[in-house]
């Protein structure tokens, strides 16, 4: 990997380690928020009992910990960048009383896999993260078995995501924060209809395909969705750290307005849209 992807790489290691803590504490929520995604990525690679499959980017655990639930005699790995993440995926299974798995922290564009290890791969809101993109899917459909299926979700445009536009949105207003570099990882950097697709024809898949999945994230209050974006999502977490406590308080009073208008009856149940891409070795 070049010296500036891995540059990023380290950074990101460092902010997810950095944020496991507010994932922990707002973990029900999250997963619950996902689900709907998780759920799609399990239906389409159809996980068979003594099946070997590799869940990347696990963070908490999910849709992994389900995955292996399913599975009788099978199991499944864990991985992600972040050791600290992986401690709380580590933690839920042994509080659902799940064996059947294993994690190791590893980077996702130097896999410790041998080829054609998986007989399924899941990946549910990794891609936009992935310094080299087109890397991470080589060496995902390097270490899938032929005729594995590999499945993951990316976030669709931001007109449907109002989840996090409201937030990152009044941000960028105030802040004036400068446009990433094309091609930066970041929440919508995958949203383009057919980009993963795509992405997974240069890799070698086949029998490729592309279904939208709705969410909500049910904050129910203004200041739980408050609560949630400032502790969990990176983006927002990362700019509100240059900013002063005045301007802080700005951006928090215009974001709190700007979900009050568009819930005026105070529950906070926002819709997400995402894409669910799946292809075939």
């Amino acid at each position: 990997m070049e010296p500036h992807l891995e540059q990023i790489r380290d950074q990101q290691k460092q902010s997810w380690n950095k944020f496991s803590g507010g994932w922990k504490k707002w973990d029900d929520l999250v997963m619950d928020f996902l689900k709907p995604m998780g759920d799609e990525i399990i239906r389409l690679i159809n996980p068979q009992n003594k099946d070997f499959i590799l869940d990347i980017a696990s963070g908490t655990g999910e849709p992994g910990l389900t995955i292996a639930e399913k599975l009788n005699g099978g199991k499944v790995m864990l991985t992600d960048l972040a050791d600290d993440m992986l401690r709380i995926a580590r933690q839920n299974a042994m509080l659902r009383g799940i064996e059947n798995i294993e994690t190791l922290t590893c980077d996702v564009s130097e896999l410790p896999f041998r080829d054609n290890t998986f007989d399924a791969i899941s990946c549910r809101f990794g891609f936009m993260f992935f310094p080299d993109m087109q890397l991470a899917a080589k060496e995902m459909v390097r270490v899938l078995k032929p005729g594995g299926r590999i499945a993951t979700s990316v976030w669709n445009v931001p007109e449907k995501n109002f989840w996090v536009t409201a937030t990152l949105g009044t941000i960028n207003k105030n802040l004036e924060l400068p446009p990433p570099p094309p091609g930066a990882p970041g929440m919508f950097r995958c949203a383009k209809d057919g980009f993963i697709s795509d992405l997974f024809s240069q890799a070698g898949l086949k029998n490729i395909t592309q279904v939208e999945v709705p969410g909500k994230l049910n904050c129910k209050t203004v200041d739980a969705y408050w609560g949630m974006q400032t502790e969990v999502a990176a983006p927002v977490v990362a700019a509100l750290s240059t900013a002063s406590d005045e301007m802080k308080e700005k951006i928090k009073k215009e974001t709190f307005a700007l979900v009050n208008q568009k819930y005026p009856d105070g529950n906070v149940v926002i819709d997400s849209s995402a894409l669910v891409i799946y292809g075939e070795k």
